[in-house]
């Protein structure tokens, strides 16, 4: 039985980078730490995605144990993603100053945020 070695980071802010870097994971899990969000949920809300890498950042983001997949019983079948319990208040204290800065930027050089201009962006903020 053969076990992986730990990674080795470079320096602290490495390990963020390499567990969550990337141009989608940040994104998807801005919205599931919402609240828990099906696949179909998640393509609506991040059109742009393809399902292919969809499917490869959130199976990436559940073999870290950053997200929890959970698979009732049904027809059709449920599929929901959520962040695990173990990782949300850590991701939310890092992901929540990532928003803010994310929002200034915008303010500063003019760009628009697509998620903040719908009527239901009240509820898109991180730890409400």
């Amino acid at each position: 039985m053969s076990s992986t070695p730990a990674p080795i980071y470079q320096c602290p802010i490495d390990a963020p980078i390499q567990v969550l870097g990337g141009k989608w994971k940040l994104v998807l899990l801005f919205y599931i730490l919402q609240e828990p969000r099906r696949n179909g949920e998640l393509r609506r809300l991040v059109p742009t995605i393809t399902q292919k890498m969809l499917t490869q950042q959130l199976r990436e983001l559940e073999a870290d144990g950053i997200v929890t997949r959970t698979v009732f019983d049904q027809v059709p079948p449920k599929v929901v993603y959520d962040v695990a319990t173990s990782e949300r208040e850590k991701l939310e204290q890092l992901i929540a100053p990532m928003c803010d800065w994310g929002m200034y930027w915008c303010d500063k050089t003019g760009a628009r945020i697509v998620a903040l201009e719908d009527d239901a962006a009240e509820h898109l903020r991180v730890g409400d």
